[in-house]
């Protein structure tokens, strides 16, 4: 009878005692967290770092091309390929586009009067690589849905 006092009372003590049970339960608390929170978490902050960078670069870009402005607004593509130049290399301007005025139109010989409005327009891409929000992150209508046209317009004159 004193072993089945004893066993009795292990039992006992094994079922009071349930830190077992979080040692098991641990992993996969912790795998939930990972790819249910930390990896989306982690996607969206990637996006929204790669976003505010390129359009800080877009910015400073503007920035320095507004200390230099085309002198004749009507044929600037030497003007444009020099500030093309001074771009950052991880964001790079296509090209640049002179607005004239307030209808939006390219500057041109009709519309090029000193008193019109004067606007750089210019843009870059971005390309986002999500690990697990593709489907909501990647929602662009170009033939890369995970790439970006962020579009700035800066008034020089």
């Amino acid at each position: 009878m004193p072993c089945r006092e004893s066993c009795e009372s292990l039992k006992r003590l094994l079922i009071a005692d349930q830190r077992g049970a979080a040692a098991l339960e641990m992993p996969i608390v912790y795998l939930f967290l990972l790819l249910a929170i930390l990896l989306p978490l982690a996607d969206l902050a990637i996006a929204g770092f790669q976003y505010i960078s390129a359009f800080a670069a877009l910015r400073g870009f503007g920035q320095a091309i507004l200390y230099s402005p085309p002198p004749d607004v009507t044929n600037s593509s030497t003007w444009a390929n020099a500030a093309i130049a001074k771009a950052d290399s991880r964001y790079p301007i296509s090209s640049i586009q002179l607005i004239c005025g307030d209808s939006n139109a390219a500057c041109g010989s009709g519309n090029s009067d000193p008193n019109l409005a004067k606007w750089y327009v210019y843009s870059t891409t971005i390309t986002l690589a999500p690990m697990v929000l593709t489907s909501v992150l990647c929602t662009s209508g170009s033939t890369n849905p995970c790439t970006f046209t962020l579009t700035y317009s800066e008034r020089f004159q």
